[in-house]
Formats: structure tokens, C-alpha cells, sequence
């Protein structure tokens, strides 16, 4: 069994092997991913419209359920910003209950995908589908933020659930911008851009976050922070269960598999990402089954979605973390987080989450990969590109996806039919020497048609194209560049073959590969032609057929 397909947490595999020597760097890189975790998680939380706290519910638990069962050796999972609007569109709509029925049945949806081994279909997803909806998501975070980034206030019962209210609502109330809001979120964003040169061991979410909190409390500024609108709390996690009802699983089931689909497409993103960064080979089926088993912990205890987190990720393994013991880690600590630390996240500015989550929004956002593939694709990869983009932002991610997956399949086959050539011969090479010298004329009333190409459903009109004279009495169909045959194409040359016959004329086959023979065989076409007239070389073929046209003579 390929290792990818085993269904086997990796953390029973490191186990084997593993040393006090790579616990220490796993213990210390976990505390160091948990300090990047703590006010992203917050941040998260707050964009997709929850309390600040279940953000860390959801990195505590689903983070040590993915870490425990996943087929990672490095995953770090928790809270993303690729769920924050698909979240807060789920919470207005059907509140918090509807929201954990829905991210249950996203987590069955993925155990059932680990189990029936579709870990493998994520590569069928195109990169420009993924880069689009990615960049997408990245606009619409960015766009979601600009009313705390700005210290805008809004008129109650302002509708503000999808990007395009969002919009709306920014340009009908940006008089009443706040210049000390603004003021302390250039602040905190200078300092997450600048952070970085100065340290990477400590994170500048965190440094900007103390700055942010001092410049408001000792300078008395009116900024709201997230004290000010939310009510934090500090206590553990609590197993709570949903109601189930089958109208209430009819109501959020659209939202379970949209969150099962991202969850599964980010998760495998970031474990390939991973994978490169440490020369590893992840476990898809597994992970899929942990990030389902992780997903129904979160949302039981009161988090929300959760996946595999690339940049937390990336951080894991650039501080050392090897094993899922690191992200086991992570997640105690921010247990002990949450307990001692959380009572002072009220004093957060909401201007200084909103310069976090706009960094998170340019890290996801992709735009050079996005301006390169639209410098350098063809003309359909484009389209498909800045469709899904447009589609996100502004309606949501299942109609992007839905459409531009559409688009890509249209363009795919249009691209492949134009691939499928039928050409008629007037001579053949006995030798099938490549540069044809030593080419003989075919045999009276002998006609070949060579197909290159796959033969499907966007092709078959070649097929019904084919003409033949009066005098034309075997026509050998040449099939040594067809790799596939579909049902589509097969009906076509059964309808050509009836053609054949009601002319008197005698169909034969030459090297029919695998997959169109097994296709024919299984549809009678082989027994219906006669198998003596399917054979392996066109020499045989044209020989084959000389023979038959003296019978008829």
C-alpha cells in the first residue's frame, strides 16, 4: 500500500524512533507556534463573527485532535482565514447552533473521505481555482476589516453579511471614521511589517498587540477594544451538543460540505507545502479522517472549523517541530493561555485585530503568483482564474467554486476535442519508420483514417464526419494514439459502423490500445465487428483488408 493511502495516525510512526534530544525542539517549537496561535486565533474569532474565546477553543481542541490522529508529522490546526466569512455568514444566518450542526457534519463528510480513500482527488482541484477563490477570501477578509481598521460606526440594523453590504455600508458611513482608530491600526500594521527584521523567534502579532494595548490604556484614546463589545470569558471548554432535527440538518447541510470541502482542500494544501519544507510524505486519507474527528471535537466544545494552518505550519517546522508532538504541545499551551491570559485580551484595540487579520489577508492573498499566472497562462486558465476571484468576493466560495470548477471542465474538454484529429491516408509505411521512406500505395478500394487523440464525447463529431465514396469497400480505422474511449465516442461508432453496413462496407480495426479495447469488448462491438478484424499493426491491417475486398470481388 503506497504510504500516502495508510490509514495510520503519523504519531504512531515518530513514536518509534523518537528521542529526548527531538522532544525538546518539539516542546519548544509548540510554545512558540502556541504565542503565534494565541492572538490570530483571537483575530479569526472575532472575523468570523464569534466570541474571542471560542478561537481558542477551537486551536486547543480540533489542534490536538489534528495533531494526535493526523497524517502529518508537522500539521498545526486551529482556527483559519479561510473560513472567517463562510463562519460569520453561517452564525447570522443560523446562529451558533446551526454552525456547530454544520461543522459536524463537515467533520463526518471528511472521516467518510479519509475512509473511502479520496485523499488523491484534491489534485483534480486546478491551481487557478484554488489561487482564485484563495485571493478571494483574502479581499473579502481585508474588506470585512476596514470598519474596526477605520473606527467606523454603523446605524443599527446596517446589513453587513455579505461582501457587497459590507462595501456599501463602509461608503454610506466613512465620516464617521475615528482618526485615533486609525492611528493605533497604522501603528500595529507598521510594526507586523517591520517586526520581522528586527526578530522571527518572537511573533509581531504579539509585539504589536502590547503596543496596541499600552497606547490605549495609558493615552486614554477613544478606541474600542474588544472588552468594549464582547464579553470574554476564561473557562474551559464545555461539551455541548447540538439539536438535531432533520430540518435543521436540511437547513446547514450546503454549509457543512462547502466547510468539508475547504477543510479538505487547505489541510492537503498545507501538508504538500509541509512536505516540501521537511522532505516528508504525508498520510491524505488519515489527515482527512483527523481534520473530520478534529472538526466534530471543535464544534462539541464550542469552537468552530478548523484545518490545517500553512503558516503556523511553516512556523512549526522552522522552529524545529519534526513531530506531532509539537502541535500536541501548541494546544496544551494554550490551554494554560486561555485559564491565566485571557481575562487581558479584553483590553485588545479592535483596530490592532483588524491590522492583524489584514496581514493574514496579504500572506493568503497570493497576488504575485495571481499577476503571474494572468501574464503567463493561456487565455482559459485566466478566465477560470478571475472568474473564481470575482465570484468570492462577491457572492461566496461554493459559487465560485461550483462555476469556476464548471468553466475549467468546459475549457479542459474543448482543449482535449481539439487535441482529437482524424486524417485520411493515401499511402502507408509497411515499417512504420517515423519519417515514412519506404511508404506503399493502400489497396483499391481500401480506405484508412488514422485517429490521434482521446475519443469522447467533445470528439464525436469527428467520427460522424468521416465520408467514404461509392467505390470504397473496407475503411481500417487506425487507433494507435487513442488512449481513451468513452460511451459517448463508442455509440458514435457503432452509429458509424450501421453506416458501414447499410454501404456495404467492411469496418477493421488496427492497434487498438487497452482501455478502448476493454471498452469495446465490454459493449458487445468487438463480437458485433468480428474479432479477425481487430488487428495489432496497420501492415496487417492494409494486408487484412486486401484480403477481404478479393473475397467480395
Amino acid at each position: 500500500m503506497n504510504s500516502k493511502d495508510k490509514i495510520k495516525p503519523m504519531l504512531f510512526s515518530t513514536m518509534k524512533h523518537y528521542s529526548g534530544k527531538q522532544f525538546v525542539t518539539d516542546f519548544v517549537s509548540g510554545i512558540i507556534v502556541a504565542i503565534i496561535a494565541l492572538p490570530l486565533s483571537i483575530a479569526l474569532a472575532l472575523a468570523s463573527g464569534v466570541r474571542p474565546e471560542e478561537g481558542l477553543y477551537t486551536a486547543i481542541v480540533a489542534g490536538f485532535i489534528i495533531s494526535f490522529l493526523g497524517g502529518s508529522r508537522v500539521q498545526i490546526a486551529g482556527p483559519t482565514a479561510a473560513f472567517a466569512t463562510i463562519v460569520a455568514g453561517i452564525v447570522a444566518r443560523n446562529g451558533m447552533e446551526g454552525l456547530m450542526l454544520a461543522t459536524i457534519i463537515a467533520g463526518i463528510l471528511l472521516i467518510l473521505m479519509g475512509a473511502f480513500r479520496l485523499g488523491g482527488l484534491i489534485k483534480f482541484i486546478p491551481y487557478t481555482i484554488t489561487t482564485g477563490f484563495t485571493s478571494g477570501i483574502a479581499v473579502t477578509i481585508l474588506i470585512g476589516q476596514l470598519k474596526d481598521f477605520l473606527g467606523l460606526t454603523y446605524p443599527a440594523g446596517t446589513e453587513t453579511i455579505e461582501t457587497m453590504d459590507k462595501i456599501k455600508a463602509i461608503v454610506f458611513n466613512i465620516s464617521t471614521f475615528n482618526p485615533y482608530t486609525l492611528l493605533v491600526g497604522g501603528i500595529s500594521l507598521v510594526i507586523l511589517i517591520l517586526w520581522p527584521k528586527v526578530s522571527e523567534k518572537i511573533p509581531g502579532s504579539l509585539i504589536a498587540v502590547i503596543v496596541g494595548i499600552l497606547l490605549v490604556k495609558f493615552t486614554a484614546m477613544p478606541v474600542n477594544t474588544i472588552g468594549d463589545l464582547y464579553t470574554i470569558s476564561n473557562s474551559l471548554p464545555t461539551f455541548h451538543m447540538p439539536e438535531f432535527s432533520l430540518a435543521a440538518v436540511k437547513e446547514v447541510a450546503s454549509d457543512g460540505f462547502t466547510i468539508a470541502i475547504l477543510a479538505a482542500i487547505e489541510s492537503l494544501l498545507s501538508c504538500v507545502v509541509a512536505d516540501s519544507m521537511i522532505n516528508s510524505h504525508h498520510r491524505s486519507n488519515m489527515e482527512l479522517i483527523a481534520q473530520g474527528v478534529g472538526n466534530i471535537g471543535s464544534a462539541l466544545f464550542g469552537g468552530i472549523p478548523a484545518t490545517g494552518a500553512i503558516a503556523r505550519t511553516a512556523a512549526n517546522i522552522k522552529n524545529g517541530g519534526r513531530t506531532p508532538i509539537a502541535g500536541i504541545v501548541h494546544a496544551i499551551v494554550l490551554v494554560l493561555v486561555l485559564v491565566v491570559l485571557m481575562p487581558y485580551a479584553s483590553l485588545i484595540p479592535m483596530p490592532t485585530i483588524a491590522a492583524i487579520l489584514f496581514m493574514v489577508a496579504y500572506n493568503m492573498c497570493q497576488w504575485r503568483t495571481f499577476v503571474h499566472l494572468c501574464k503567463t497562462a493561456p487565455k482559459s486558465d485566466i478566465i477560470v482564474l478571475i472568474t473564481t476571484f470575482v465570484l468570492t468576493v462577491a457572492f461566496d466560495l461554493v459559487i465560485a467554486i461550483e462555476v469556476g470548477m464548471g468553466i475549467a471542465l468546459i475549457l479542459f474538454m474543448k482543449r482535449m476535442s481539439e487535441e482529437t484529429h482524424i486524417e485520411g491516408w493515401v499511402s502507408y509505411d509497411p515499417d512504420e519508420d517515423p519519417d515514412g521512406m519506404n511508404l506503399k500505395p493502400l489497396p483499391k478500394h481500401v480506405r484508412v483514417y488514422e485517429i490521434s487523440g482521446p475519443l469522447f464525447f467533445g470528439a464525436t463529431d469527428q467520427i460522424a464526419a468521416i465520408d467514404f465514396s461509392k467505390s470504397t469497400k473496407v475503411i481500417i480505422l487506425r487507433m494507435r494514439g487513442v488512449p481513451a474511449l468513452d460511451a459517448s465516442a463508442m455509440h458514435t461508432l457503432e452509429e458509424f459502423h450501421g453506416r458501414c453496413k447499410e454501404a456495404g462496407i467492411q469496418l477493421v480495426f488496427s492497434h487498438v490500445n487497452e482501455q478502448p479495447m476493454h471498452t469495446m469488448q465490454k459493449g458487445g462491438f468487438v463480437e458485433l465487428i468480428g474479432k479477425e478484424n481487430f488487428r495489432p499493426h496497420i501492415d496487417d491491417a492494409v494486408d487484412w483488408a486486401g484480403e477481404l475486398v478479393k473475397k467480395n470481388d
